[in-house]
């Protein structure tokens, strides 16, 4: 099929970036990833190539995932094709029903379909609001929802510190990286999607946290770490700063989980 050659190019030549780049990469939980069958991947972002990573665990499982991007990559000269030719999904935040649509017709033709439900990157290295878009569609789908946390490859390309340059990749090699795939579950066709959604929220932190305390993720003692969440002893914006870096549409569950943040960020934003 034509876009199973589109994917399996991509891993391919996405798996030479990751070697190139001396990536140590931990794949963990991935018998979590159904073989088979529709499934949603609700992940945290922290990076620019986090989709590669993800790609690759679900491609280890013999699975291409579908996934929910920004609606301007298909803008780049020579993007578009192959984008659509992978079957990932344009979102236009301003119109989302249409990803909206377009993921679950993938999830009833048996897709794994990919989520940042954060919808960008967060600046704190937390798991910042969510948008309710994979609960809903877990929800009415019936379908099982997998949460995935990683952790390591922010330091080979995240979002600029404010007042920093624009950032650029890290060519040093070497770096872990570990992905771990959470315990499925599935959302009950009664569920209060707010409610759910936060529970994802809380789950994801859970994942997350998890790794960034692992040591071999952790920055050294001393060592400056911009790439490092404030509240565990880095020099990441704190989360109070990150809502004002966070450009979140009024959508968005605001976040319950994680760190305390101020009052006025509670709630939808």
């Amino acid at each position: 099929m034509l876009e199973d050659g589109y994917y399996r190019a991509t891993v391919a030549l996405g798996g030479l970036v990751l070697r190139a780049l001396g990536l140590r990469l931990h794949l963990e939980g991935l018998e979590r990833l159904p073989a088979e069958g529709p499934v949603i991947l609700a992940s945290t972002h922290a990076a620019y190539p986090d989709f590669m990573v993800l790609a690759a665990a679900g491609w280890e499982r013999g699975r291409c995932v579908r996934f929910l991007t920004r609606h301007d990559v298909w803008n780049v000269p020579g993007v578009r094709r192959a984008m659509t030719g992978m079957r990932h999904v344009p979102v236009d935040r301003a119109a989302p029903a249409g990803a909206y649509l377009h993921a679950r017709r993938l999830l009833r033709e048996g897709e794994a379909v990919g989520i940042f439900p954060e919808a960008g990157i967060s600046h704190s290295y937390t798991v910042r609001a969510l948008m309710p878009g994979a609960v809903a569609l877990a929800r009415e789908t019936g379908v099982p929802v997998v949460p995935v946390s990683q952790w390591g490859i922010q330091r080979v390309w995240s979002v600029r510190r404010p007042g920093g340059p624009r950032p650029r990749p890290s060519l040093r090699s070497g770096r872990p990286v570990d992905l771990v795939l959470g315990e499925p579950f599935h959302v009950p066709p009664d569920a209060d999607v707010a409610e759910w959604t936060a529970r994802l929220g809380q789950t994801l932190t859970g994942l997350l946290e998890g790794l960034q305390r692992r040591p071999h993720l952790r920055p050294a003692p001393g060592e400056y770490a911009p790439w490092y969440p404030a509240h565990l002893g880095g020099h990441a914006p704190d989360r109070r700063e990150a809502v004002e870096l966070d450009v979140m549409p009024r959508s968005a569950i605001g976040p319950t989980w994680g760190p305390p943040l101020p009052p006025e960020a509670v709630g939808p934003v």
